[in-house]
């Protein structure tokens, strides 16, 4: 079992910046890359960006240059810096962390992110 914990969201202004993290727990051992996802009302929950545990990212085109993932190993934390926030950017973001066994992953209980125009 791997307990995921986010942290960081909040409201903030089109044009503005926020740092979301996921701290991780339990079995951190299983986990080969950890990810954000989002989900906006009404809408499907969608791939924001992916870190593997050797450090290779990979971003959905619509945060490309504006969202940074990253992760600190010594804190199993993965942190996503947001920058240049556009009111379509608001969403519920969740964390994601998959496994070593197939279609085994697990997720946070998310954390509300609202950009203003």
């Amino acid at each position: 079992q791997v307990h995921l914990v986010e942290s960081g969201g909040g409201l903030v202004q089109a044009g503005g910046s926020l740092r979301v993290s996921c701290v991780a727990s339990g079995r951190i051992f299983s986990v080969t890359a950890m990810g954000w996802y989002r989900q906006a009302p009404g809408k499907q929950r969608e791939l924001v960006a992916t870190i593997t545990s050797g450090g290779s990212t990979n971003y959905a085109d619509s945060v490309k240059g504006r969202f940074t993932i990253s992760r600190d190993n010594a804190k199993n934390t993965v942190y996503l810096q947001m920058n240049s926030l556009k009111p379509e950017d608001t969403a519920v973001y969740y964390c994601n962390a998959e496994t070593l066994l197939p279609g085994v992953n697990y997720w946070g209980q998310g954390t509300q992110v609202t950009v203003s125009s």
